[in-house]
């Protein structure tokens, strides 16, 4: 089964890209009627042997239109629940920047200035605002092989998990907020690691998939802050510099993200669906379009 699954696509798994060559099994072509499903849905019709889908497309901009796109299953389209689900992705990013960024910038501001105080005095609520929203983010994301998927939110689970532990019987006894304490006490880092090990995580996925350079470069800045921050191999002015760089490639990655077409972070819905199937119907869907394809290579 895996194998004749593979051997119809040929796509990265981890990317949810829609520009991708021909499928090897060609799909009916009665596109004036195609698949009906969302990405939030796995339902699938049969009738008069073919399958159906209807659905309304946006564009990045949120024009309308109805592009048909060709899947590795079949054709698909864009409907508003997809356009909704990728802009609380992206939504998600830039509240996780943003967070991050805010948290940070108290590093680089004067002692005596009010702002530095009032960003410090709420440190806590801005964590778990940033932490909210990669979660929100990593719950939506769009990538092929769900085992992957699951990690990343295995990860921030177990992150937010020993963020809460460490504030309640760590930070808070000592009197400190949950940032300080793991600036002061670097073993912290063991506990809220994993949340940026899943950062890292879809940073890298970004990278790998849309050859975004500043995601690349994250992909690397935040393991080996961390890290150092960890072993106490990196002195203080290094770390300043990393996060200077994390703070501005975050702001330049999550804004850079609604540059891009929605059907980027949607990938081939067709494979997603395809995967919701129960193995019975994996198995006559491939089998129909092996059918199809050979009855198309006979016509040549």
């Amino acid at each position: 089964m895996a194998s004749r699954v593979l051997s119809t696509t040929s796509l990265t798994p981890l990317c949810s890209s829609t520009t991708f060559n021909k499928p090897k099994i060609k799909p009916s072509t009665n596109h004036g009627k195609p698949f009906l499903f969302s990405s939030s849905s796995s339902s699938l019709g049969f009738r008069n042997r073919k399958i159906k889908c209807n659905a309304v497309s946006e564009s990045s901009q949120g024009s309308m239109d109805r592009t048909v796109y060709q899947g590795a299953f079949g054709p698909w389209t864009i409907d508003p629940e997809d356009v909704r689900e990728v802009l609380l992705y992206r939504s998600g990013l830039v509240t996780a920047a943003s967070s991050f960024v805010i948290a940070s910038s108290a590093a680089f501001l004067p002692d005596d200035f009010t702002l530095k105080e009032i960003i410090e005095n709420n440190l806590n609520l801005i964590y778990l605002i940033g932490a909210g929203g990669l979660g929100l983010s990593l719950y939506l994301i769009h990538i092929y092989i769900t085992e992957l998927k699951r990690t990343l939110q295995a990860f921030w689970a177990l992150g937010v998990v020993g963020s809460l532990a460490t504030y309640l019987a760590l930070a808070q006894p000592a009197g400190e907020n949950l940032v300080q304490y793991v600036i002061e006490n670097p073993m912290a880092v063991w506990f809220v690691g994993p949340l940026f090990a899943a950062l890292t995580g879809l940073v890298f996925k970004e990278g790998l998939c849309y050859g975004k350079l500043e995601a690349g470069i994250l992909t690397f800045i935040i393991p080996t802050i961390l890290l150092g921050h960890l072993t106490g191999l990196m002195d203080d002015g290094t770390k300043l510099t990393l996060l200077g760089s994390w703070m501005a490639l975050f702001v330049i990655f999550a804004g850079r993200k609604f540059t891009q077409p929605i059907k980027d972070d949607i990938g081939d819905k067709s494979v997603f669906v395809f995967n919701s199937l129960p193995e019975d119907k994996k198995e006559a869907l491939i089998e129909k379009l092996e059918k199809q394809k050979l009855q198309s290579d006979s016509q040549f």
